[in-house]
């Protein structure tokens, strides 16, 4: 199983000390302690196997028209008017523990800017995760701008980017992950799209699934 880019260390270094407990298991093994390493051990081998599962990253065939930045449940579709492209659609996706974390550019396009904002670590899916910490990444395309925000949640505490400004990134791309369950917004430019596919409940794959279609 391929795992996300920046993932390695977590898992090598929860197996590493699985072994070190079982280890100490062994060498201690008829003292009252040696159940307490064993016990040890058997968390950081459970601990490996989630972060196998959750810094797991398949493959995905790129979709038609935008598609969505991240797996997840569609938690708000809503049209406003945006500070950075005017009149949009925001599209938010709410990632479970339990989902792939790897983020995909939604459409092909070239990075214009991005900006980290410091904030707190409330539940994602509360109206207070407003305020929580994320980076905002503005996409230059040929159906205008569009804004990506990646926002921490409660166990996510550190937001992996894998673009830098001016990089061209194709649509189905990976630009970052977050780490430990999150959310993601998108911003697409009303002008531009001819209808959403998606509703409020639906569950999507970054990638692969269309959440938009663009005018012709």
């Amino acid at each position: 199983m391929k795992l996300a880019q920046g993932a390695l260390s977590w898992v090598t270094t929860s197996l590493f000390m699985g072994f070190v407990f079982l280890f100490l298991f062994i060498i201690f093994n008829g003292f009252e302690t040696s159940i307490v390493f064993f016990f040890i051990g058997f968390i950081f081998f459970l601990l490996t196997l989630f972060f196998i599962i959750f810094f797991r990253d398949p493959e995905r065939e790129v979709g038609e028209g935008v598609v969505a930045c991240a797996d997840g449940k569609i938690r708000e579709i809503t049209s406003l008017k945006d500070e950075d492209i005017g009149e949009s659609i925001k599209v938010s996706t709410f990632m479970n523990v339990y989902n792939v974390h790897v983020n995909r550019m939604p459409f092909d396009g070239v990075i214009k800017d991005i900006k980290h904002v410091s904030g707190s670590y409330v539940p994602a899916f509360k109206k207070e995760s407003e305020r929580n910490e994320r980076v905002i990444i503005l996409v230059d395309t040929e159906i205008g701008i569009l804004k990506i925000i990646q926002i921490a949640g409660t166990l996510a505490r550190r937001i992996v980017l894998y673009i830098k400004n001016g990089d061209k990134v194709k649509k189905g791309e990976k630009i970052g992950m977050i780490r430990l369950g999150s959310r993601v917004d998108i911003y697409l430019p009303s002008k531009s799209i001819k209808m959403v596919n998606v509703k409020v409940g639906d569950r999507v794959k970054a990638g692969c699934d269309t959440i938009a279609e663009i005018n012709d």
